[in-house]
């Protein structure tokens, strides 16, 4: 699991569904919840989470997405196993980890260096604490 440092930019309320967008080490976020604590407010900062392999990898993308968290980061590290590889990200101070099968690691051709961009869904992205 990756967690980065947040501060709560924006909510947005419709019924009992928010969006919430914060900023990350200059990187813009959203988080979709059906519920939000009082002490979820603008200005908040928060400690965020998301699961590995809740990162998906894009390479040379361009194009549109549904995904609302597309993020430009450098391979740092990758740690190849039998089936799956651990890719070390990091861009601006923002380090994320993402789980992605060996295969498509090896299609992708992708190299500690290599530029990518990690995609995450906003129902995938949570509040592991208010700092």
């Amino acid at each position: 699991m990756s967690q980065l440092n947040a501060t709560i930019t924006a909510i947005q309320k419709q019924d009992s569904l928010h969006i919430v967008t914060f900023n990350a080490q200059g990187f813009e976020l959203h988080m979709m919840s059906l519920e939000l604590g009082s002490n979820v407010i603008v200005g908040a900062n928060v400690l965020l989470g998301v699961k590995a392999s809740s990162v998906a990898i894009a390479k040379e993308f361009s194009g549109q997405l549904s995904y609302s968290n597309q993020l430009d980061l450098e391979i740092q590290n990758i740690d190849k196993g039998t089936l799956l590889c651990s890719l070390q990200l990091k861009s601006n101070g923002l380090e994320l980890e993402s789980i992605i099968t060996k295969a498509s690691k090896e299609r992708m051709s992708l190299q500690v260096k290599g530029k990518v961009t990690a995609l995450i869904k906003s129902s995938d992205l949570y509040i592991v604490e208010i700092l």
